[in-house]
């Protein structure tokens, strides 16, 4: 069965984000020059913002980034591995403004020993900001390993920690 891709591209504080949508749900969001960013040409058609799913995930990253959502409530089909979705899955629950480091995600999983691949798994996140992979940190507090560019981190902490750029 083949499934059907569709794309967009929203405006952000952080540059332009493109959405992915795969048989009408949410598949990808990924920034320019992003690591491990798929080929445009995956990404299928591109369409206006204004249709859906996009338009309510581009109203909902509107307001989270006027500062008046903390919680993203659109629905997200995460292809990968079952670890990678199992890793996915923990990034979700951790709190706005608050950030694990890669040992306590890989704890929480069950697999103290595993830090080095929750990180592998961290920077494969398809659907970045809604999987909130930017809340993982070092061990030290170190701003490390992010796919979308340690500068965009240290500011989407710095803003969910409510300072503002």
């Amino acid at each position: 069965m083949n499934s059907t891709k569709r794309h967009t591209v929203v405006d952000s504080p952080y540059g332009p984000l493109t959405l992915v949508a795969t048989d009408g749900v949410l598949s990808g969001l990924y920034m320019s020059g992003q690591r491990h960013r798929p080929a445009e040409e995956s990404f299928g058609e591109r369409v206006a913002a204004a249709e859906e799913p996009f338009a309510e995930v581009a109203r909902q990253l509107a307001a989270y980034f006027a500062g008046e959502l903390t919680e993203f409530d659109v629905p997200v089909r995460l292809e990968g591995t079952d670890f990678q979705r199992d890793v996915w899955d923990q990034l979700l629950r951790i709190p706005y403004g608050e950030t694990w480091t890669y040992g306590e995600l890989a704890a929480r999983l069950g697999r103290p020993n595993a830090s080095r691949a929750v990180g592998l798994a961290n920077g494969k996140n398809p659907v970045g900001l809604i999987v909130p992979c930017h809340r993982v940190i070092g061990a030290s507090g170190s701003m490390t390993g992010y796919g979308g560019g340690v500068e965009r981190k240290v500011r989407l902490l710095a803003f969910e920690s409510g300072a503002r750029d």
